[in-house]
């Protein structure tokens, strides 16, 4: 049992709200455009979920081959650094999460597009072999995009942009370009969840990485945080009026001092104490994309 606990610590549980909010998202505005296909958007789940948890579990197989989950990190503790979980057996894992998150991905657009081998399966599975690429190469291989100062520019890319277009285009089959608002929107809000944890991990990344913060410094950061917290509500109202919203379509707006809040929170906090802020921006942030997602389809 305790074992299993360890697996399941590794999996990070609380980032798998956040991987969803793109899918959703994309999903949703589906709808409002009269398409909704409940499979493939169950299947696009456990897809995305997969990949959110091979990515976790790659990531924490990385910082320890390069010492960078260590004991002055601010974070939790995972299994690979207290021992409960040798590295042979992650790298088992790993392997088994890759040959899942496959197989969900082909299942995927077997029953999503009309032949596998369409131009439109092969856009997808081609998109689905560079997620399975960039979910191991945040922290593992030889040059680590992690490690260089472009995980935000990932997540922006993979959380954000091909998550909800992505989503959009699994039921519609086509792609409405106004879409990439709110997918930059969704995009922006998950790369701050990324900084609130470099900026918890400044000091221990200083060693051998490079990231937002490191360059930026502290203050620096949280500048970017609240850009990063506030103008997806700029893009999502330019949406709203591209597309002739009425006042209701605004209604989003109302979660705009939550967000308030949170950056206060933000600014306030100091090294571990910003650990707290991380789950509140992704639940903030799939409450938002719902929210957003549900008054278009109103």
């Amino acid at each position: 049992m305790s074992k299993i606990r360890a697996y399941i610590r590794s999996f990070r549980l609380r980032t798998l709200p956040l991987s969803v909010a793109g899918i959703v998202l994309g999903t949703m505005l589906a709808a409002a455009a009269g398409e909704f296909h409940a499979g493939r958007f169950a299947l696009a789940v456990v897809t995305v979920l997969l990949l959110q948890i091979l990515s976790n579990v790659a990531n924490e197989l990385g910082d320890t081959l390069r010492g960078t989950d260590s004991d002055e990190r601010q974070g939790m503790v995972y299994s690979l650094q207290s021992g409960e979980i040798t590295i042979a057996a992650m790298k088992r894992l790993i392997i088994w999460l890759v040959a899942l998150s496959a197989l969900s991905g082909v299942a995927l657009i077997a029953t999503s597009f009309e032949a596998l081998f369409s131009r439109e399966g092969l856009t997808m599975l081609g998109l689905g072999a560079l997620a399975i690429v960039a979910a191991l190469g945040y922290t593992l291989g030889r040059r680590p995009y992690g490690y260089m100062g472009l995980g935000d520019l990932f997540v922006f890319l993979f959380f954000g942009l091909l998550s909800t277009i992505g989503g959009y285009f699994l039921m519609c089959w086509q792609v409405d370009w106004s879409v990439v608002l709110p997918a930059a929107a969704c995009g922006l809000w998950s790369v701050g969840v990324l900084n609130i944890n470099n900026i918890r991990d400044i000091e221990s990344d200083r060693k051998n990485r490079i990231t937002v913060p490191i360059l930026l410094g502290v203050r620096g950061a949280k500048i970017y945080q609240c850009v990063l917290e506030l103008l997806p509500f700029v893009l999502l109202s330019i949406y709203c009026a591209l597309h002739c919203g009425e006042w209701a379509d605004y209604l989003f707006c109302l979660l705009l001092p939550l967000y308030i809040v949170h950056l206060q929170g933000v600014w306030q906090a100091q090294g571990r104490q910003l650990d707290a802020r991380l789950p509140q921006l992704s639940i903030l942030t799939i409450v938002a994309c719902v929210t957003f997602g549900a008054l278009q389809l109103l």
